[in-house]
């Protein structure tokens, strides 16, 4: 209790030490149009021996996409198992979650796809969603089942699963309420949970391990359906909502940032870390910020 205590104390003076954020001179600019439905951006530092891309999904495209800035739009992948969420891990790999088909992949450096996760207890997951990956290789994913999946579920619950480095896949919350973003602290030592059903915010204090306690709700009242979230170096919280709906690590909503359209997830990115990408609907964004987004975690 003494560390997590430290760790919390640690990251409000951090947060305090940062200067105020300014939004007044937010603008949102569109960088690529053209798809169905975008979801799942994540930064690739320093990718392809350059100043780094970004992936993302279209979903009912089934394929997941590369934008570099400065060059554009590329297919990453053909048949991405209707690949929703992704993440970079620390060997700079891609992990995806394959929704249709209901599996944790990893693409190696050779580019072969392979299974990380797809049963739990002996039944096939629902459809992995979104994950977050800490430093030490745990990755948190959610399972909520949306559309014709749900018809061929073989779980009883919509979980929210850890999976160790060494494949084994614990689950830490187990609901009739479906999950959807997820995201880590700066520190590693949170874990946020939306609730697409509840429209809210869940957070869990997570140990060295990765185990989960602490279960609450932060976020209630956002406007429209919360999916994809993301925090800053600040502890801010970034939800994909009716905007970009923008939370302090105590819950306050801090600024809205309006869409052209109906935001699904977002990223941080650039070599700065500075750029908010979100992927909605038909296009993919960016959004020049003053802060870092949270990358590294303990």
């Amino acid at each position: 209790m003494g560390v997590m205590v430290r760790s919390f104390a640690l990251l409000a003076l951090a947060a305090l030490s940062l200067p105020a954020q300014d939004f007044s001179a937010i603008k949102v600019e569109r960088v690529a149009v053209g798809f169905r439905f975008t979801e799942g951006p994540a930064w690739a530092p320093g990718g392809g021996g350059g100043g780094g891309y970004l992936v993302f999904s279209d979903i009912p495209n089934n394929r997941i996409h590369k934008y570099t800035p400065g060059k554009g739009v590329e297919v990453l992948r053909e048949n991405s198992g209707g690949a929703n969420g992704n993440a970079f891990d620390q060997r700079g790999l891609l992990v995806s979650c394959e929704g249709n088909a209901r599996r944790l992949s990893r693409t190696t450096s050779k580019g072969a796809v392979e299974t990380l996760a797809d049963k739990f207890e002996g039944k096939r997951l629902n459809s992995p969603n979104d994950l977050a990956i800490r430093k030490d290789g745990l990755i948190f994913f959610t399972d909520p089942s949306f559309g014709r999946n749900d018809d061929s579920r073989e779980l009883p619950f919509y979980g929210v699963f850890r999976l160790t480095p060494k494949g084994e896949l614990t689950v830490i919350s187990r609901s009739g309420k479906r999950p959807n973003g997820v995201a880590l602290s700066p520190n590693g030592r949170i874990l946020y949970v939306a609730n697409s059903d509840e429209r809210l915010i869940r957070a869990y204090d997570l140990d060295r391990q990765g185990n989960a306690s602490g279960e609450r709700v932060l976020i209630t009242g956002i406007s429209g359906v919360p999916d994809g979230i993301k925090t800053d170096e600040k502890g801010n919280i970034y939800v994909a909502c009716a905007g970009v709906a923008i939370y302090s690590p105590e819950g306050r909503l801090l600024h809205t940032i309006e869409m052209g359209e109906t935001p699904a997830n977002l990223a941080f990115g650039d070599p700065d870390y500075k750029t908010l990408y979100v992927t909605a609907r038909t296009s993919l964004y960016r959004i020049r910020l003053d802060v870092k987004g949270s990358v590294i975690h303990e």
